[in-house]
């Protein structure tokens, strides 16, 4: 595994890092750094890079406050890249966006994956564009009153499916709701990695509690 002096920089003295969010393990952006950039981000926890296009060291957040402060630093086998995990404060992207890769040019229909970032990604289109014929648009459309309708709706659905220890009936309510409170947060500007982060804040090992379970 190679080590820090073992790394491979460039001619111009720079090696890749690739940024990715340490709780949703999105890629947010790809910068350089050098080995003083990498030095000052491996001393105080926050992302520090190469700037290719002024020649000047620079820090993530220094003007716009969207720091990243450092989970882990690794590299790849050869020593020639790396990837850093972080926990960000904002978006890594100047132009506003929580990561700097927005913007697709193709998929594959038959390899495509569901996820619930996808399905979220997908009612924001819906909100926005409106295309007639779509539940989801008129739910956007009724408005909030009526989402919260509809979530009231499935909670109770999902009770009365648990209740009667029906399986197969409860996994239906419960895909129900997600997707009524998924329609929920895109109406309210609640993103699936707002959530996600809320969780991951909340779970805290108590290595304490762990030791003493381990003597």
């Amino acid at each position: 595994m190679p080590q820090l002096d073992e790394l491979k920089f460039d001619e111009k003295g720079l090696i890749p890092a690739i940024v990715a969010d340490s709780v949703t393990k999105r890629v947010l952006t790809l910068a350089y750094m050098n080995r003083e950039s990498l030095e000052l981000s491996m001393r105080d926890g926050l992302t520090t890079f190469w700037s290719r296009s002024r020649q000047e060291l620079w820090r993530k957040g220094e003007t716009s406050g969207n720091y990243q402060h450092i989970v882990s630093i690794t590299a790849d086998c050869d020593g020639d890249a790396l990837l850093v995990m972080v926990e960000p404060d904002g978006p890594a992207c100047h132009k506003g966006t929580e990561s700097c890769f927005e913007y697709p040019l193709w998929h594959s229909p038959e390899r495509g994956e569901f996820s619930l970032r996808g399905l979220y990604r997908l009612l924001e289109q819906r909100k926005e564009e409106k295309p007639e014929g779509s539940y989801t648009s008129y739910l956007f459309e009724k408005g909030l009153d009526k989402i919260l309708k509809k979530v009231g709706e499935e909670c109770t659905e999902v009770i009365i499916a648990a209740k009667a220890e029906d399986r197969r009936e409860t996994v239906y309510e419960i895909a129900d709701l997600a997707y009524h409170v998924l329609v929920l947060m895109a109406e309210q500007g609640i993103t699936v990695e707002d959530i996600h982060r809320e969780l991951a804040s909340r779970h805290v090992i108590d290595h304490k509690v762990k030791q003493e379970k381990m003597t």
